[in-house]
């Protein structure tokens, strides 16, 4: 017999006060969104197999979780990320919609599995994408609202680091076999210097010092870039860091883990306090029967903004003792008190006041 209490690996419940504090950071994150335009969309958590997977990369297609749909039988899948729902619906529901389309996302996701960073398999996750462009312009709009949700939301000391994931492909254009940018890419991912060099990719070596805050990191970019081949790249990275004011942004070029999708930028947001990456997004690709939409977007995990002490509230809490009219409940309710009605001669616990027939008292 498995015990009540016990409960699969990954998963969790959210007690009071952080369950109420999930919810309130879930609403204002989106709500500083909504006010940039972007509308909320509510796809399923369950969608069939193939749909689901058709969203994915072959990476995230290992997170689903499968099973078999008793009125369809066919397979249905849990999703395990909301951004590939949201192109979904823009490119066929949405597909007569003006471009660009800003559309706005928040629920839960379930993956197979965690990891050894991120062991939860179950998760919040709020976002917005813009689709239609993947200009600069429209990647400082998302990555500030980002940023921006973030800070309304009770975070402090927000860095941002940078990547450009197809840095690679760039730069050896035809030059390179696929197999030759497949061991490239590995060999930066790693930062192996030494085997870039025994390998014949020594010319790529200065990519590796080319990291770091923007104010060194592209200079020495620039400087690797000789035939200008990344300049539009540099010079979107430098509008970025701009546009982000005091935030702190770091360069990665190499960069790829996660980033398997994003086309000339990806980006990974950080937070003082909170361990791990706090959100991350990029431009990219929509892609449908053919069709094929550049996007930019962003996902912020609610679950650490929660797990760092934000949105729990110290409510006002108030005892009506038995027989106390209903007309005072509700007085004290739309002047904000959470009321709380005794059964008996007792008193409820966890309150901070008591209506003593006239006003409230503390206790």
């Amino acid at each position: 017999m498995t015990p009540a209490a016990l409960l699969p690996e990954g998963l969790r419940d959210r007690l009071p006060p952080q369950a109420d504090a999930a919810d309130r950071l879930l609403r204002a994150v989106l709500d500083r969104v909504a006010a940039h335009g972007y509308d909320r969309v509510q796809p399923p958590m369950v969608e069939f197999e193939e749909s689901l997977a058709g969203q994915l990369l072959a990476g995230g297609r290992r997170d689903l979780l499968r099973f078999i749909d008793p009125v369809s039988q066919r397979t249905l899948a849990l999703r395990s990320d909301i951004t590939g729902q949201v192109g979904r619906i823009a490119a066929t529901r949405l597909a007569h919609a003006d471009r660009p389309l800003r559309l706005s996302y928040g629920g839960p996701v379930l993956r197979v599995r965690g990891t050894q960073l991120s062991p939860a398999r179950e998760m919040l996750q709020a976002g917005a994408e813009l689709i239609g462009r993947d200009s600069v312009a429209a990647a400082t709009e998302v990555l500030g609202i980002a940023v921006a949700a973030l800070i309304g939301a009770g975070l402090d000391r927000i860095s941002v680091d940078l990547t450009l994931p197809d840095i690679v492909e760039t730069l050896a254009g035809a030059t390179l076999s696929p197999d030759r940018v497949a061991r490239l890419k590995a060999l930066l991912d790693m930062k192996d210097a030494g085997a870039l060099a025994s390998e014949g990719f020594a010319d790529w070596q200065p990519l590796l010092a080319a990291t770091g805050p923007v104010d060194t990191a592209l200079p020495r970019l620039r400087a690797f870039d000789h035939a200008g081949l990344l300049a539009t790249r540099i010079d979107g990275a430098a509008t970025l860091a701009a546009a982000l004011g005091n935030v702190p942004v770091t360069l990665d070029p190499t960069e790829r883990h996660g980033f398997d999708y994003q086309s000339w930028l990806g980006f990974s947001i950080f937070a003082g306090g909170v361990r791990g990456e706090i959100g991350r997004g990029g431009t990219y690709s929509v892609r449908h029967d053919g069709r094929v939409e550049p996007a930019v977007g962003f996902s912020l995990y609610v679950d650490a903004l929660v797990d760092a002490g934000l949105g729990v509230v110290a409510a006002r809490r108030i005892v009506l003792p038995l027989g106390t009219a209903a007309t005072v409940g509700a007085d004290l309710r739309a002047s904000g008190w959470i009321t709380v009605a005794a059964l008996d001669a007792n008193l409820p616990s966890g309150c901070t006041h008591v209506w003593n027939g006239v006003e409230a008292v503390a206790i």
